[in-house]
This record gives structure tokens, sequence and C-alpha cells, in this order.
């Protein structure tokens, strides 16, 4: 990345940027518990929801990841309905806006890793302003690097935004990662798994016949919002697509390489470390077929 490209490089989102919190529906004046659980033990799911023309975009897919998340962490998440009208209403007052919408089990009511059961769900819901963005990345493409960080294999929490992020902040902080859009992480046993906050597609196979793949997310990984829906795009557009073992070799081997997350979209890469790369007709086809759906913020 280009000193102008990483000036010009979407801003972290910092505190200084809050614009409005909610915890529990109120806005935020007591802070969140000290016993709770999410913040002893990291025992709970986030979602980062880009929202536009002041309405979230695909909101019913966060909630389903969400509350699949909660099931599989065993506690029962705040309603639904619920988590909607307040992620909407804080959407609503903004343009454009990033909303985090986080759950967790609840405050402790014993000592220690045991949950009693008594639990109750504590929700909180944090509006930041839209990171500035250079257009050109998306024509261009990001440049990006290989985390020497690997992330632990797990299958219990495989594909869930849980809050434990320790893995993706270390990618981050790694010597030079600060020059890059994005850190792409393997897997302990070597796997391609995403980037630190992204979902990777590589697209190889002849130029009659290519096809579209992504990492499968069985033992680590995030099942991203977005990756979702390019898979379900691609589908319907007829272009075949597929999520299944991937290791570095084919990453090298891929003609195209493109990245994914609820804010973004679709991001080309243009640079992989050393390694050239042109943003090329598939990946150019998934960003024609989902710019409707992100300019017109869809729910489903």
């Amino acid at each position: 990345m280009t000193k102008s490209e990483h000036r010009n490089a979407p801003a972290a989102e910092g505190a200084d940027a809050m614009q409005s919190i909610l915890i529990n529906g109120v806005a935020a004046a007591g802070g969140i518990s000290a016993l709770d659980r999410g913040l002893h033990f990291g025992d709970g799911l986030f979602e980062t929801i880009a929202c536009l023309h002041h309405r979230p975009r695909f909101l019913s897919l966060h909630l389903e990841r969400l509350a699949r998340g909660c099931g599989m962490l065993g506690f029962s998440p705040p309603a639904m309905q619920l988590l909607r009208e307040e992620i909407e209403g804080v959407a609503a007052a903004q343009e454009r806006s990033i909303v985090k919408l986080i759950v967790t089990r609840g405050e402790a009511t014993v000592r220690g890793y045991a949950v009693s059961g008594r639990e109750q769900a504590t929700r909180v819901v944090i509006r930041y302003p839209w990171p500035v963005e250079n257009p050109v990345l998306r024509q261009q493409g990001v440049t990006v690097r290989m985390a020497a960080m690997r992330l632990g294999e797990n299958p219990a929490l495989a594909g869930l935004k849980h809050c434990n992020r320790l893995e993706q902040i270390l990618a981050r902080s790694e010597p030079q990662a600060a020059a890059f859009a994005e850190s792409l992480m393997l897997s302990r046993s070597g796997k391609l798994v995403s980037g630190t906050m992204t979902n990777v597609f590589l697209v190889d196979g002849p130029p009659h016949s290519p096809r579209l793949r992504t990492p499968a997310v069985e033992l680590c990984g995030v099942a991203g919002v977005m990756r979702r829906v390019v898979l379900r795009e691609a589908a319907r557009a007829g272009i075949a697509a597929s999520e299944c073992a991937l290791l570095p070799a084919d990453l090298a081997a891929a003609t195209e390489v493109f990245l994914t997350n609820a804010r973004v979209g679709v991001w080309p890469v243009g640079r992989l470390e050393e390694r050239t790369l042109t943003p090329g007709p598939v990946t150019r086809r998934m960003q024609s077929l989902l710019q409707p759906l992100l300019e017109e913020p869809a729910d489903a």
C-alpha cells in the first residue's frame, strides 16, 4: 500500500467516534456491570451492521446469525424484535453509520466460569460514524499481507462472531501490519481461513469456466453475513461457488482474490505482499450484483 493509499484507507473505529450508546435499551450513563460475563470471559457475541439511508443492511441475516450463536453458546438472546427496534432506532438518526450490537450472557450470578442458568443477557447497541473511504480501492484493489499469527481450531466456536478477538488483535499488531488494508490468516493446521476483519474469496479455473471458492469455517473463522450474501447471489447468477478447505497454494494459484465484510461489500485485492493481482471479471460481476443491495439496503 502506498503512503497516499494508506492515508485514504478506511479510518479505524475509535472511542472518540462514538455517537450513541444504548445499554439494555437505555442511553449509556452508568455503564455496563463490572460483573458482566462478556467483560470477564468474552462470553458473548457481536454483529457489525452497515446502515445506509437511515436503514440497516441485511438486518434479518445479522439477527439470525446472532440467535444461532446464542444457541450454540447456550443462552437465550434478547427478543429479536426488541433488538431490531433498537438498531433501527439508532440507525434512523444518521444517513450513514455503523451500528455494533453486542450481546453477552449477562451479569454473573456465581463466581468462576460455570453458569447458573439465572443470567439475563446484556445488550449493547453502539452507533459509529461511517469511516472515510477511498473509492479508488474498490476499483484498483487493496494491498494485503499474510499474518504470522494463526487461528486456533475449535469446531464448537467455528463460524461464531464471539467476543474473543485476541488472535485478530495480535495479527493487526504485527510489525508492518498497519501499512496494509488487511492481514490474511491461516489456521493452526495451515489452512487459509480469512482476514482479520473480512472473509476471503478466490477465483481460479479456466477463463471459460472460472470457479469461486471461499474457505470453509468448520474448524475456525467467522461465517460472515456478506460472505453468505455473496454465495447466495453467485448461485442465483449461475456462478459456480463453494465453501471448501483451501491452502496457501490455492491462494498463490488464484487469478482473482477479493475480500468481503458487512461494510465494504466486495474489496478486490490488488496486491498480496509482493504479488500484483488485477480485479477480474468474476470480482467485477460480484461487485455489480451486490451494488444494488448495498446502495438500497436490503433486509435479507
